[in-house]
């Protein structure tokens, strides 16, 4: 049983709202699901009663939306970590990043980018992301590697490592290969170089002999490079 929780003084109620989140991810952290974050069950585990719970969050949806977010700052710190030197290798660095971090922190990933939004707009876990991405990917089109408009490019790599992590989340007993990193490592490069070969094609695209012709001679030079 949960002990009863003295009552917070006036001005107390920001330590009241992170007192509560902080029990609401101890209980998704232990569980894995966010099925178990129940008001009632985090108002237990707060030492608070349900309508405590209620004057700072609306329902279930919003504290689960505000717990998961509480993980987005490190998502944050990873971006900046990762966003230095070489702007094509530093936007490969965030990728791998990003994967990396939706695969720690599964329950957050799928509550926030992986369900359909519960009000209208930008969700703010979706427009801190894309934030991230355009940041590192406008570097790459200032420094030429990379051609068109950032926020256009951004959000189809943006899609193409979403894509990756999701499969990765939603199908847990798909054969995947043992080398999930090496997974990781080839969807983050096919993206961003389709993207800049991608950027830089005009018309239609060759044949197949004549594709494979040029991809063999511009393999060959960067080898050698």
């Amino acid at each position: 049983m949960a002990q009863r929780r003295v009552r917070a003084r006036r001005g107390d109620g920001l330590l009241l709202r992170e007192e509560i989140l902080a029990a609401a991810e101890s209980l998704l952290t232990e569980t894995g699901s966010e099925d178990a974050l129940t008001v009632r069950a985090v108002a237990a585990r707060a030492g608070v009663s349900t309508p405590s719970v209620y004057l700072h969050f609306s329902d279930k949806d919003a504290l689960l939306e505000a717990v998961c977010l509480r993980a987005w700052d490190d998502l944050a710190r990873l971006f900046q970590t990762n966003a230095h030197g070489d702007p094509f290798r530093a936007l490969g660095r965030c990728g791998r990043a990003y994967a990396r971090f939706a695969l720690a922190h599964p329950v957050q990933y799928r509550v926030l980018l992986m369900r359909t939004a519960p009000r209208d707009g930008v969700p703010p876990a979706a427009a801190a992301c894309f934030g991230h991405m355009v940041d590192v990917v406008r570097r790459c089109v200032e420094s030429g590697v990379l051609r068109g408009d950032p926020e256009r490019l951004a959000l189809t790599l943006w899609s193409s490592v979403h894509g990756c992590v999701s499969l990765l989340l939603a199908q847990p007993s798909f054969p995947w290969p043992e080398d999930v990193d090496g997974l990781i490592d080839q969807a983050v490069i096919v993206a961003g170089f389709g993207s800049a070969m991608l950027s830089r094609v005009r018309g239609p695209v060759p044949d197949s002999a004549e594709l494979a012709g040029e991809l063999d001679a511009l393999g060959r030079r960067l080898g050698e490079g």
